[in-house]
Protein backbone atom coordinates (compact mmCIF):
# COMPACT_ATOMS: atom_id res chain seq x y z
CA UNK A 1 0.00 0.00 0.00
CA UNK A 2 1.39 3.41 -1.04
CA UNK A 3 1.18 6.53 1.11
CA UNK A 4 -1.40 9.07 0.01
CA UNK A 5 -0.42 12.39 -1.59
CA UNK A 6 3.00 11.79 -3.23
CA UNK A 7 3.32 10.14 -6.61
CA UNK A 8 6.56 8.06 -6.66
CA UNK A 9 7.23 9.01 -10.31
CA UNK A 10 7.18 12.73 -9.53
CA UNK A 11 9.32 12.27 -6.42
CA UNK A 12 12.13 10.83 -8.58
CA UNK A 13 12.28 13.97 -10.71
CA UNK A 14 12.40 16.50 -7.86
CA UNK A 15 16.20 16.15 -7.34
CA UNK A 16 16.79 16.58 -11.11
CA UNK A 17 14.68 19.74 -11.14
CA UNK A 18 16.57 21.11 -8.15
CA UNK A 19 19.93 20.38 -9.85
CA UNK A 20 18.76 22.11 -13.04
CA UNK A 21 17.66 25.19 -11.10
CA UNK A 22 21.05 25.34 -9.36
CA UNK A 23 22.90 25.04 -12.69
CA UNK A 24 20.69 27.74 -14.19
CA UNK A 25 21.45 30.29 -11.49
CA UNK A 26 25.15 29.42 -11.14
CA UNK A 27 26.17 28.83 -14.77
CA UNK A 28 23.62 29.63 -17.45
CA UNK A 29 22.25 32.97 -16.24
CA UNK A 30 25.64 34.64 -15.57
CA UNK A 31 26.94 33.46 -18.97
CA UNK A 32 23.93 34.95 -20.78
CA UNK A 33 24.39 38.25 -18.91
CA UNK A 34 28.06 38.32 -19.94
CA UNK A 35 27.11 37.65 -23.58
CA UNK A 36 24.60 40.53 -23.54
CA UNK A 37 27.22 42.91 -22.10
CA UNK A 38 29.71 41.85 -24.81
CA UNK A 39 27.11 42.40 -27.57
CA UNK A 40 26.34 45.86 -26.16
CA UNK A 41 30.05 46.71 -26.07
CA UNK A 42 30.43 45.61 -29.72
CA UNK A 43 27.51 47.82 -30.81
CA UNK A 44 29.08 50.83 -29.07
CA UNK A 45 32.52 50.53 -30.73
CA UNK A 46 33.65 53.85 -32.17
CA UNK A 47 36.58 55.25 -34.10
CA UNK A 48 39.64 55.97 -31.89
CA UNK A 49 38.62 53.48 -29.18
CA UNK A 50 41.60 51.56 -27.85
CA UNK A 51 40.78 47.86 -27.76
CA UNK A 52 42.30 44.49 -26.98
CA UNK A 53 41.37 41.48 -29.10
CA UNK A 54 40.82 37.91 -27.94
CA UNK A 55 44.24 37.12 -29.41
CA UNK A 56 45.88 39.77 -27.24
CA UNK A 57 46.47 42.37 -29.95
CA UNK A 58 46.29 45.97 -28.72
CA UNK A 59 45.16 48.55 -31.23
CA UNK A 60 43.14 51.64 -32.01
CA UNK A 61 39.99 51.43 -34.12
CA UNK A 62 40.38 53.29 -37.40
CA UNK A 63 37.14 52.23 -39.09
CA UNK A 64 34.00 50.41 -37.93
CA UNK A 65 32.07 48.38 -40.50
CA UNK A 66 28.99 46.17 -40.17
CA UNK A 67 30.79 42.98 -39.15
CA UNK A 68 34.43 44.04 -39.00
CA UNK A 69 36.70 46.71 -37.56
CA UNK A 70 40.00 48.05 -38.86
CA UNK A 71 42.65 48.37 -36.15
CA UNK A 72 45.84 50.39 -36.25
CA UNK A 73 48.38 48.34 -34.34
CA UNK A 74 51.49 50.37 -35.24
CA UNK A 75 52.53 53.19 -37.55
CA UNK A 76 51.26 52.35 -41.06
CA UNK A 77 50.09 48.88 -39.90
CA UNK A 78 46.37 48.23 -40.06
CA UNK A 79 44.50 44.96 -39.75
CA UNK A 80 40.86 44.15 -40.37
CA UNK A 81 39.19 41.66 -38.08
CA UNK A 82 35.75 40.47 -37.05
CA UNK A 83 34.00 42.60 -34.43
CA UNK A 84 33.39 39.62 -32.17
CA UNK A 85 37.17 39.20 -31.81
CA UNK A 86 37.31 42.40 -29.73
CA UNK A 87 37.58 41.27 -26.12
CA UNK A 88 37.25 44.65 -24.43
CA UNK A 89 37.72 48.40 -24.79
CA UNK A 90 40.59 49.83 -22.78
CA UNK A 91 39.75 52.65 -20.41
CA UNK A 92 40.78 56.14 -21.49
CA UNK A 93 43.00 56.71 -18.41
CA UNK A 94 44.63 53.25 -18.60
CA UNK A 95 48.24 53.16 -19.76
CA UNK A 96 49.72 50.35 -21.85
Amino acid sequence: MQPQGVNPGIAQFVPLVIIFVIFYFLLIRPQKRKEKEHEKMLKELNKNDEVVTTGGIHGTIVNVKDKTVVLRVDENVKIEMEKNCVAYVKQKNQSS
